[in-house]
C-alpha cells in the first residue's frame, strides 16, 4: 500500500520530521544572535543582504586588529543542517565563527543560504557560490579594507562540507569567473551513496537516501548523484578540485566517518595537484566541536585549522 501524504517518511527527533507529501515540521528552532561586538574577543560582526529577491545574506566577522592596516585571509563558511535547518545567525554558528575569526585571524563570511524543501538543491549551492564570488570581489568596506582576497578559504561542516566540495568543483569549471581558493576545510562532510561501503552502516545509507531525496527531489541516481557521492561511477574527476590545499576532518564515532575517509582517500589518490591532509578525532561524534567547543578535541581541532590556514 502506498503511504498517505501525511505518513512520516523520516523522523529526526529534536531536529525535523519529513512527510511523504514533502511537508516538513522543523523542531530545531535555533536561538538567533544579533550581530555586534563580542565583548570577550573583540570580534565585530555585521549582516549584509546580497540578494533581496532570494533572501541571500551573509554575516561577516572581523577580529580585533592589532595593526589597523593589516590584511587578513578571507574565509567563507557554509553551515550544516542537512540542507534543511540552521542559520548563520544561530548561536551555534555565530559563536563558532567568532571563535574561529579570533583564533585564526581571518575575516570570516558566514553564508545564510536558502534551505530545502522550500528551496531544493541546487539553491544552496547557487547561494554559496554567489556569496563566495561576492566575498572575493571585496565589494564590502570591511573586505576592501581588511581582507586579503589573494588568500581565500572555504570551510563548512556536515551539509556545509558537502557544499565546500561542490563549490570547489564549480570553481574549476569557471576559471575566468571563479576566485582563486587557497584552501578548503571540510568538517565531517555529508557524503553518501546508494550502497554501503566498508565501515558504513545500512542505517547511515538509509538516512542519507531520505535526506538527499528530500533536499534534492528527482536527483539522478539517488544518493549516487555526484553532488552527494563524489566517488560514484561517472562522477567528475577529483583532479578538478578548485583549490590548492585541503583539510578533511572526521570524528571516530560519526556515522559519516567511513564516507569522509573514503572521500579523503579518493582525493589523495587522484591526479589533483593540491595537497590534502586528514584529521580524525578519537571518541567523538558528528560535529562535536559545535556542541562541545571547550572540550579537548574541539581545542585540538581548532589548533589544527589555525595551523592549516597559516600554511603549516
Amino acid at each position: 500500500m502506498e503511504p498517505s501524504a501525511d505518513e512520516v517518511v523520516f523522523d529526526a527527533p529534536a531536529h525535523f520530521r519529513i512527510y511523504k507529501s514533502g511537508r516538513i515540521d522543523r523542531f530545531h528552532r535555533p536561538q538567533l544572535v544579533a550581530a555586534g561586538v563580542d565583548d570577550a574577543s573583540g570580534v565585530a560582526s555585521k549582516d549584509v543582504v546580497l540578494d533581496a529577491g532570494t533572501g541571500l545574506s551573509v554575516r561577516l566577522f572581523l577580529p580585533k586588529l592589532q595593526e589597523p592596516s593589516a590584511k587578513l585571509p578571507v574565509l567563507v563558511y557554509f553551515h550544516g543542517g542537512g540542507f534543511i535547518i540552521e542559520s548563520a545567525e544561530s548561536a551555534t554558528y555565530h559563536n563558532y565563527l567568532v571563535s574561529l575569526a579570533a583564533a585564526a585571524g581571518v575575516l570570516a563570511v558566514s553564508v545564510d543560504y536558502r534551505l530545502a524543501p522550500e528551496h531544493p538543491i541546487p539553491a544552496a549551492y547557487d547561494d554559496c557560490w554567489a556569496a563566495l564570488q561576492w566575498a572575493a570581489s571585496a565589494q564590502d568596506e570591511w573586505l576592501a579594507e581588511h581582507g586579503d582576497t589573494a588568500r581565500v578559504f572555504v570551510a563548512g561542516d556536515s551539509a556545509g562540507g558537502n557544499i565546500v566540495h561542490n563549490v570547489l568543483m564549480r570553481a574549476s569549471s569557471t576559471p575566468d569567473n571563479g576566485p582563486r581558493i587557497e584552501g578548503a576545510v571540510l568538517f565531517h562532510p555529508f557524503f553518501g551513496g546508494n550502497t554501503a561501503i566498508a565501515g558504513e552502516t545500512e542505517r547511515a545509507v538509509a538516512i542519507t537516501a531520505k535526506v538527499w531525496a528530500f533536499a534534492c527531489p528527482g536527483a539522478a541516481g539517488g544518493a549516487d548523484d555526484p553532488r552527494m557521492n563524489p566517488t560514484a561511477p561517472g562522477a567528475p574527476g577529483l583532479e578538478r578540485l578548485g583549490c590548492e590545499r585541503m583539510l578533511v576532518c572526521a570524528a571516530e564515532k560519526d556515522w559519516l566517518a567511513a564516507r569522509d575517509r573514503a572521500y579523503y582517500d579518493a582525493v589523495a589518490a587522484s591526479a589533483w595537484r593540491g595537497s590534502a591532509a586528514w584529521m580524525e578525532t578519537e571518541g567523538e561524534e558528528h560535529v562535536f566541536f559545535l556542541q562541545k567547543p571547550g572540550c579537548d578535541g574541539a581545542r585540538a581541532l581548532m589548533d589544527r585549522v589555525v595551523a592549516f590556514i597559516a600554511g603549516a
